[in-house]
């Protein structure tokens, strides 16, 4: 019998981030769990000056073994199927917090947590977003008091240029995991 831990791990349009993510997500998975990729749809039709995203979505079946989900259609079974233990969405944008915190579902990765959710298992949120102590303040904030709903500890990046800027620390990502399993949450803030 196969007793891997199953996580969903969807990423959304904060792309600078993506190589500071992917790397975890091969940890993860050398450590035994089962992980299959969502992507947003933006983050999977999308080239940037950091990458095509083609390649993101072969290397990140290359490295899980499993098909990559960037449909509503394809995340909405979810839910009815529960496939998942926990679904951790890194790098998350101000886009997909507020999303979120509304309870929009338009998207991939919005459908994928909405599915999740109803199985009242964790959500494991690292955030990204350059306004994470301007606008989406508010949907951080909202977030935090939602049942089954965990933060990946986060902090200004750069203070000086990008003063409402804040980025998820994803080494903690693993150790965050296991805490929101539990239903305990690791430090949300770094001060």
């Amino acid at each position: 019998m196969d007793v891997r831990l199953k996580a969903g791990f969807a990423l959304t349009g904060s792309f600078c981030t993506f190589d500071n993510v992917i790397p975890i997500m091969k940890q993860l998975v050398e450590n035994g769990y089962d992980i299959t990729p969502i992507f947003s749809e933006f983050a999977y039709e999308t080239d940037t000056r950091f990458g095509k995203a083609a390649d993101f979505a072969e290397s990140l079946k290359q490295i899980t073994g499993n098909t990559v989900i960037h449909t509503i259609t394809q995340a909405e079974p979810i839910g009815p199927y529960d496939l998942f233990d926990v679904l951790v969405i890194a790098p998350c944008t101000g886009n997909t917090l507020g999303k979120l915190n509304c309870g929009i579902t338009d998207t991939s990765v919005t459908m994928a947590a909405k599915a999740h959710l109803r199985n009242e298992k964790p959500l494991l949120i690292a955030v990204s977003t350059n306004d994470a102590l301007g606008a989406s303040s508010k949907n951080i904030g909202g977030l935090l008091t939602c049942r089954n709903v965990y933060f990946v500890p986060m902090k200004q990046d750069s203070p000086d240029s990008k003063p409402r800027s804040v980025v998820a620390d994803f080494s903690k990502i693993p150790e965050a995991i296991a805490l929101a399993l539990q239903g305990k949450q690791l430090q949300p803030v770094y001060l």
